[in-house]
């Protein structure tokens, strides 16, 4: 089976020159923030379908380690898409930078903020986080903006624990069970496995189903989606309709197919030595999956209400969400199904 390879340092040079060539016809790089996380499967299980290649794009990805770096490289160029989280688009907004989603995979964001074993019984709600270190993927990715929303709620400043970058895998485990840090943002698998291995983990709160979203931000609350500069966008308008149905059918797929059949198809390197925990993992992530691939405006808009709430510099920005988003190739991919 097809290994899917994080991007090392040294490598970069290599990425660069692939997104020379994505100028070239049906091209095109993909930036994840964390191939291991389940929220990102979407985006690699169509490549494992060959979904890109039927849809008539070929479609590199980049691994990183998380959705700010991934981000950066579309930004910078050195990437055409991101494959990350909805609420990046918000904050960039906010600094005058338009990226725009044209296809959503997670409508729920699954995001679990957990306390590490070492600290269980100590830590017994989010207020107990300050002065705490608590890990993220990455400083300024989706998971720091949740944390952050999370101390903000509970009527802590938003930067009352420290931040500490982990990754969203194996690293952020190992530095969970290592005393390393005190509590994380984390997704599945990560969640599962910890669960797994430790009976009494704590977890302070939960966004893994449309209940413990709603909990949470008091409605649904859109998570992966592919988004990108509207700019490429006009450009490249047969890619991005490709990406898009690559994608629709890939998530039909999911919805009609078993969590083995689902694993099946997976790189063994992201499924990781321990099928069964994948499995209980991928099980509890089935739900985030989006069944039809559109922007639901009611959950763009609470993502806007949220950091508004915990950014005067948004609140200020008065930002038009419906610029942040589009479901004109969703709906003509259902169309021509």
């Amino acid at each position: 089976m097809k290994r899917f390879t994080k991007l090392a340092a040294a490598s970069f040079a290599v990425m660069l020159a692939a997104a020379g060539a994505a100028d070239a016809a049906g091209k095109v790089t993909i930036s994840i923030g964390g191939a291991a996380c389940l929220c990102y499967l979407p985006t690699v299980l169509a490549k494992q379908l060959g979904e890109y290649e039927k849809a008539g794009v070929d479609a590199d990805l980049v691994d990183f380690k998380g959705g700010s770096q991934s981000l950066t490289a579309v930004l910078g160029g050195s990437a055409d898409v991101v494959s990350g989280y909805f609420d990046h688009t918000v904050e960039l907004a906010a600094k005058k930078q338009i990226l725009q989603s044209f296809v959503v995979y997670d409508q729920y964001p699954g995001l679990v903020l957990v306390v590490a074993p070492g600290q269980t019984g100590k830590i017994t709600s989010v207020k107990d986080l300050a002065g705490k270190k608590v890990g993220v993927s990455a400083p300024g990715s989706s998971t720091d903006f949740f944390l952050k929303y999370q101390l903000k709620q509970a009527g802590l400043d938003p930067t009352a624990a420290s931040v500490v970058g982990v990754g969203l895998g194996a690293t952020a485990i190992a530095a969970m069970e290592q005393g390393q840090i005190d509590a994380a943002v984390l997704l599945d698998p990560a969640v599962t496995v910890l669960q797994s291995k430790h009976a009494d983990l704590k977890i302070l709160s939960d966004t893994r189903t449309q209940k413990d979203t709603r909990a949470v931000f008091g409605g649904d609350y859109p998570g992966g989606s592919l988004y990108t500069r509207p700019e490429w966008m006009e450009a490249h308008p047969e890619e991005t309709q490709a990406m898009t149905n690559a994608m629709v059918a890939t998530l039909a797929w999911i919805h009609s197919h078993t969590p083995e059949e689902i694993a099946d198809k997976m790189p063994d390197n992201l499924v990781g030595p321990d099928k069964a925990a994948y499995l209980a993992a991928l099980k509890n992530t089935l739900p985030m999956y989006s069944t039809t691939g559109l922007m639901d405006p009611k959950g763009a808009q609470a993502v806007l209400d949220v950091f508004e709430a915990g950014s005067p510099d948004i609140a200020n920005a008065h930002i038009d969400i419906t610029k942040t988003y589009t479901n004109a190739y969703v709906e003509k991919a259902k169309k021509a199904e």
